[in-house]
């Protein structure tokens, strides 16, 4: 397997103002919750319109390796 090989996609989004604040804290919870995963990359996104801001947070990643 690549170093940069990955087996999974997780996408964290959010729209609502407050939402957006707590996006990170809901990424950091999530990856407390799964410690059997490597990241092996996060793409952040913004998109907005005239009435709406969206950012998504995207995770790469692949099962860690047993030391």
């Amino acid at each position: 397997m690549s170093n940069n090989a990955f087996d999974q996609v997780k996408v964290f989004s959010a729209t609502k103002a407050g939402d957006r604040i707590q996006l990170g804290e809901r990424v950091t919870s999530w990856l407390r919750e799964h410690p059997e995963l490597e990241v092996i990359c996060r793409v952040v996104t913004q998109s907005s319109d005239r009435a709406f801001h969206c950012i998504a947070i995207t995770l790469f990643m692949r099962t860690a390796e047993a030391s």
